[in-house]
């Protein structure tokens, strides 16, 4: 079957939590709730699929000025410019490497041109250290930008950013 990137729905909500919470330490754990409130405050939420109600990963991304408390996202609206943020990003193991990826960021990067922004940006943990993760989106064209100590010292993550265009 063919991928499918489409929007986020409630009743992806269980799903998307047990992906989110498998993929520790690379994305900090969520539960229902925690999920659906970052869905409001979100521009872009979309899942991909290949079987209807499977998700095989998903993607939440917010554009500036959004009353968001994450460090990181805050870091980007210190920096200022116009930007998608991607908060979080996760594919199963089972579809890495098929484009995936790829797809979820391009609903972000879509989102991105569509609205005039100039860039896509987001952050990769550096420690716990995600090679991988920083791999996949330097292929993507993201360059770092700086990097910064979060939840107390106990992350530390290279904040990112691509041109949209």
């Amino acid at each position: 079957m063919p991928l499918v990137i489409r929007p986020l729905e409630n009743a992806d909500l269980a799903a998307v939590v047990a992906l989110n919470n498998a993929a520790q330490p690379a994305v900090p754990p969520v539960d229902r709730g925690g999920l659906a409130e970052l869905t409001v405050l979100a521009s872009v939420a979309v899942v991909a699929e290949e079987v209807p109600g499977e998700p095989l990963g998903f993607l939440i991304a917010m554009d500036p000025g959004v009353d968001y408390a994450s460090e990181n996202y805050r870091w980007f609206m210190q920096r200022g410019g116009s930007f998608v943020y991607v908060d979080r990003i996760v594919v199963t193991p089972s579809a890495k490497g098929r484009g995936v990826g790829r797809a979820l960021y391009g609903a972000a990067f879509d989102r991105a041109r569509e609205h005039g922004l100039d860039e896509v940006t987001c952050e990769v943990n550096v420690r716990p250290a995600n090679p991988d993760s920083l791999a996949f989106h330097e292929r993507l064209g993201f360059r770092r930008l700086e990097e910064q100590e979060t939840k107390g010292g106990a992350y530390r993550v290279a904040l990112l950013a691509a041109p949209a265009s």
